[in-house]
């Protein structure tokens, strides 16, 4: 039997060894460096408490990979607890799994982000309706629509982020909603990241598709399929969190005869004469492991596969770029509240009167915070006690050894929860639990090296057995 080794125990080595297992003869080991399984999507538990580390919709134009997670967590076919608790029609699959029965199950959740800037509420993406009008004023609002009609008749040259985005949506919005936040997400000022950022994370996003939208939604005509992933309304969630899906992936793995290990890092790899990787080395408990390999598929980051390599094989040009791959860090801090000093002011009920985003972005710029999650509205099982309290997380985009990565948990949580003090979002005295999550390495970013990422690549298609995902 054939064997393939895969790099990493995220939703992409783990969807590789679920396929492997189903439809080749093929035996898959997934080497996991870390404890658990999901990568970033996985779910931790604090105190009775679930977190969603970074936000996860479950949603896909590709009919192939809805059918496969309906099929590991089927659609729920009755209402969902906060859906019964205010009263909210059924919208889902006659038939289904009733969540109050079974833990196995996905929500139909409806999508409603927002911004928070200049401390009013803004659509996400930013919409033309009512609110925005008057949250930005008459004159703003002119300005911004001059702005759009000039950047429609002058076309920039597109050599950044920044001609990007003014391209779509005129200079005006551009310094409104997107300049600053960039910066605060990516350390670096918009025209300082390639314009492939934009081209691959929010290509079908413009002003005339925000318009479009609007019509759209106000005439009642809206179809998923055709509308851009960034303006859906619906998506599913598991009950319990994304790293439910890919918990109960990973059993099915098992389950079929493949083999994940964890605590086990791959350092090395080994290559035969016809430049096909023979051999991954694995180090577990302070001992290394030679594993065969006729297939390697790995989730690692570019950086440090390159570095398995024998040294002799990477050319020097190859080793400086990888090395050079820049990465931006995460941090998250989950609060336990008693309340939010912010109210619902919208039209949805919510329980508690929260409000019913299930994040908010944070453009106020005299705060760190990048967004906020609720997870109340992702799921109410994601909460010990959504009745009566309310728990969230507060996201931070740094690199590793800035003072904010450097800083005491308990520190950080203090200088979290005094932002979102300050921004009128919480009171201090309402906390009454609070945990502190550090993701290194959890973006690849759009700078620095990254324009000699083409030949990086070409030096990794050399090796016709490895795969790389994720």
């Amino acid at each position: 039997m054939k064997q393939a080794v895969i790099i990493g125990a995220g939703p992409a080595g783990l969807t590789a060894a679920y396929y492997l297992l189903k439809e080749t003869d093929i035996h898959p080991v997934i080497l996991e460096q870390e404890s658990w399984v999901g990568g970033l999507s996985r779910t931790v538990e604090f105190e009775g408490n679930r977190m969603d580390i970074g936000g996860h919709r479950f949603f896909s134009k590709d009919k192939e990979i809805m059918d496969l997670w309906k099929t590991l967590l089927p659609v729920q076919g009755a209402l969902s607890y906060d859906d019964k608790k205010l009263g909210r029609p059924a919208d889902v699959a006659a038939g289904g799994p009733d969540p109050e029965k079974t833990d196995e199950v996905m929500l139909k959740r409806h999508r409603i982000s927002r911004i928070l800037y200049l401390h009013h509420f803004f659509d996400y993406p930013v919409s033309l309706g009512c609110s925005t009008i008057r949250n930005l004023g008459l004159r703003r609002m002119l300005g911004i629509g001059s702005s759009y009609l000039y950047s429609c008749l002058h076309k920039k040259q597109e050599h950044s982020l920044e001609d990007f985005m003014i391209n779509r949506f005129g200079r005006k919005l551009y310094e409104t909603f997107f300049r600053d936040y960039t910066e605060k997400v990516w350390g670096k000022s918009p025209r300082n990241i390639d314009v492939n950022w934009g081209r691959q994370r929010i290509k079908g996003v413009s002003l005339s598709g925000a318009i479009k939208d609007f019509i759209v939604r106000t005439t009642g005509k809206k179809d998923a399929q055709k509308t851009e992933t960034s303006f859906i309304e619906q998506f599913l969630y598991p009950k319990y969190g994304p790293g439910q899906l890919w918990e109960k992936m990973s059993r099915e793995i098992l389950e079929m005869g493949g083999e994940i290990q964890f605590a086990s890092k791959a350092v090395r790899l080994e290559l035969a004469a016809d430049n096909r990787i023979s051999h991954v080395t694995l180090e577990k408990d302070g001992h290394e492991e030679s594993l065969a390999a006729d297939y390697v598929f790995s989730s690692m980051p570019i950086a440090e596969l390159i570095d398995t390599f024998p040294e002799q094989t990477v050319p020097e040009k190859v080793q400086q770029a990888a090395r050079s791959l820049p990465y931006r860090d995460f941090m998250t801090v989950g609060l336990l509240v008693d309340r939010m000093a912010i109210r619902n002011t919208t039209s949805i009920p919510t329980l508690g009167n929260i409000v019913p985003d299930c994040w908010i972005y944070i453009q106020e710029p005299d705060v760190k915070i990048g967004r906020l999650q609720i997870f109340n509205n992702w799921s109410p099982y994601m909460v010990k006690d959504p009745e009566k309290q309310v728990w969230i997380g507060l996201e931070y985009f740094c690199q590793e050894g800035d003072d904010c990565w450097q800083m005491p948990d308990q520190s950080f949580i203090d200088f979290a929860a005094g932002e979102l003090e300050h921004i009128g979002v919480i009171r201090r005295e309402s906390v009454r639990k609070s945990v502190c999550i550090r993701v290194p390495k959890a973006y690849p970013a759009y700078f620095g090296s990254y324009d000699e990422f083409p030949m990086i690549r070409d030096y990794l298609d050399r090796f016709p057995n490895l795969y790389c995902i994720g």
